[in-house]
C-alpha cells in the first residue's frame, strides 16, 4: 500500500497517456500527427517548457466530447489513486479547448460526471481548479471567468499555468480580483521558468494561496523568509523539472534544502503522461535519488494534506492526515 497524499498539480490535460490519445483518435476521426503510439512517446524529448506544449497541445485536439473528458479524468483517477493519492485537485485549461470549437459545458460537464464518480469508483475525493493560459491575453482570461460562471459551483478556484517568461503575473490582476470576489481559490504557477520576483509578485498582486513550482525562490533568501513565516505552500513537480530542463539531473533538485529552510514543500506529477511519472512515481523519486528519508517522505505527504482546499470538509483532511501519521513504510 502507498504512502496516502494529496495531488496538487496536475494537469488533467496532461495525463493523457499515448494509448488514450490514439484510441480517442479514432472515435473522433481526428489524425494525431504520429504513426504509432511509440512514435509518440518518441517525442518526449524535451528541450524546454515551450517543445513540451507545442506537443501537449497537438495531442490535445483529440480531446472532443464529455465521454472524452470524463474518460481521461476517469483513467488518471484511477492510476493516481493506485499510486496512493485520496484528494487530488485537478487543473483543466478551457481556453485551450474554447480555441478548438470546445465549449466549457462540455470540458466541465464531463470531467464533472468523473470527478463525481471518484470516490466512490476509487476513493479520491476531488476538486476542479480552472488555468488562465498567461501566453494568451487578460481580455481572454476575463472571458474565460465570464463562460465559467455557469459551472462555478463545481470549480474551486483558478490557476495561471502554459509559457511563464515574458508573462508577469500582474498582467492578470483584474481576473484575480473578479475571481476572489467570486469567492474562488487563488493559486499560480511561477518561479519554474521565471525569476523568483513571479513569485512574489504572484502573492503580492494576485493574491495566491499557493505557488505552484516556485523552486526558484531559493534565489531570493528574503522571498524564503516569507513563504516560511506566511506558510504558503509549493507545489513542486521532481520528474517535470528534470524533463523540462528547470534541473539538468534529479539529484541536482532544490528539494531538500527547501524542506531544511522550512518551506511547505509539496511533491506531485504535473503532467504525468509526458513526464515519467505519476504522484507516487515522483515520491519514490525523491527517495531514491534526493536520498529522503522516511520523516522527510510523511512530511511531504502531510504538507499536501495541509495545503488542501479543504476547508469547507475539515473532517475530511483531519482523516487523511491520520491515515499519514499511522502508515508504516515496507521494509526495504
Amino acid at each position: 500500500m502507498p504512502l496516502p497524499k494529496a495531488e496538487l498539480h496536475l494537469h488533467i490535460e496532461g495525463t493523457l497517456e499515448p494509448e488514450l490519445a490514439f484510441e480517442l483518435a479514432a472515435r473522433n476521426g481526428v489524425t494525431l500527427p504520429y504513426a504509432s503510439v511509440d512514435e509518440l512517446r518518441a517525442a518526449q524529448a524535451f528541450e524546454d517548457l515551450q517543445s513540451f506544449l507545442d506537443l501537449y497541445y497537438a495531442c490535445m485536439a483529440v480531446l472532443r466530447t464529455e465521454r472524452d473528458f470524463e474518460d481521461l479524468a476517469d483513467a488518471y483517477l484511477r492510476r493516481a489513486a493506485a499510486q496512493g493519492v485520496r484528494h487530488a485537485e485537478i487543473f483543466f485549461d478551457p481556453q485551450a479547448h474554447l480555441a478548438r470549437g470546445v465549449e466549457m459545458g462540455t470540458v466541465v460537464e464531463g470531467l464533472g460526471r468523473a470527478l463525481a464518480a471518484s470516490e466512490e469508483n476509487h476513493g479520491v475525493s476531488t476538486r476542479l481548479i480552472m488555468c488562465f493560459l498567461r501566453d494568451e491575453s487578460a481580455g481572454s482570461a476575463m472571458e474565460t471567468l465570464e463562460l465559467a460562471r455557469p459551472y462555478l459551483d463545481r470549480i474551486t478556484g483558478i490557476g495561471l499555468d502554459s509559457a511563464e517568461v515574458g508573462h508577469p503575473p500582474v498582467k492578470f490582476r483584474e481576473v484575480y480580483e473578479a475571481a476572489a470576489a467570486l469567492g474562488l481559490r487563488r493559486v499560480a504557477h511561477a518561479g519554474e521558468e521565471g525569476p523568483a520576483s513571479y513569485v512574489t509578485e504572484a502573492l503580492d498582486v494576485l493574491g495566491v494561496e499557493r505557488v505552484d513550482h516556485g523552486l526558484r525562490c531559493m534565489e531570493d533568501p528574503a522571498l524564503v523568509e516569507r513563504l516560511v513565516r506566511e506558510r504558503i505552500p509549493l507545489t513542486l513537480c521532481p520528474l517535470s523539472n528534470v524533463r523540462l530542463r528547470a534541473v539538468d539531473v534529479l539529484e541536482d533538485h532544490p528539494l531538500p534544502a527547501m524542506m531544511e529552510a522550512g518551506l511547505l514543500c509539496t511533491v506531485n506529477s504535473d503532467d504525468p503522461a509526458y513526464f515519467g511519472g505519476y504522484a507516487g512515481d515522483n515520491f519514490d523519486a525523491v527517495r531514491d535519488r534526493l536520498g529522503l528519508d522516511e520523516d522527510r517522505l510523511r512530511e511531504l505527504a502531510r504538507n499536501s494534506f495541509l495545503a488542501s482546499f479543504l476547508e469547507d470538509d475539515e473532517e475530511r483532511r483531519a482523516r487523511y492526515l491520520a491515515e499519514v501519521e499511522a502508515y508504516e513504510f515496507p521494509r526495504r
